[in-house]
């Protein structure tokens, strides 16, 4: 049974109020990929989106009964973030913009594979980084997720859960065809 990332993070989220406590880290393990990317996607550095995150999650902590619907964790986690990002941005008196918009990981390749790595990473994210507004939060947040709950990503940003497919059908096409058209992409 293939069950959505929403009703995980709302089961492991109840049982986390019901006093079983190792729940909130199955909470962090589903939620955190998508919440890093909403962080990113607000131009936080990788610093402002560790802190946002880590802010959310101890707020969820502290507010965890006042979340009347379990349903709703998700979204309500995924606005504070972007709220919190939004402040800490703020406070650094400067609006910071990632190169790629994804969070940096150390891996195990050599300098060579990096250097091409990072230049396919650099002109993915700069075409995505072309693509329409709505196009780019979808696509960062849906890519990111292992199994997307629409209706949670709906919530998040205020589309209908029936658009969320088709759209990202069509933002997909148009960065294809970006892609397909630049003489430097290598498919």
């Amino acid at each position: 049974m293939n069950t959505s990332l929403g009703a995980q993070a709302a089961s492991a989220f109840v049982a986390y109020r019901e006093g079983d406590r190792g729940q909130l880290r199955t909470l962090v393990t589903l939620l955190t990929p998508l919440l890093w990317h909403t962080a990113r996607a607000q131009n936080a550095t990788k610093e402002v989106a560790e802190d946002a995150i880590q802010t959310a999650w101890l707020r969820l902590v502290d507010a965890a009964d006042s979340i009347t619907d379990p349903k709703g964790v998700v979204s309500w986690l995924v606005i504070t973030v972007k709220r919190e990002s939004w402040r800490l941005l703020r406070l650094a008196g400067r609006d910071v913009t990632s190169e790629w918009g994804v969070p940096e990981t150390a891996d195990e390749t050599t300098p060579e594979d990096l250097a091409i790595t990072s230049d396919q990473q650099r002109l993915l994210w700069g075409h995505v980084n072309d693509l329409p507004e709505r196009c780019r939060t979808l696509l960062r947040v849906i890519a990111f997720a292992a199994s997307p709950d629409y209706a949670g990503v709906a919530a998040s940003l205020g589309m209908p859960v029936g658009s969320i497919g088709p759209t990202r059908g069509r933002c997909l096409a148009r960065l294809r065809s970006m892609l397909l058209s630049d003489p430097s992409w290598e498919a």
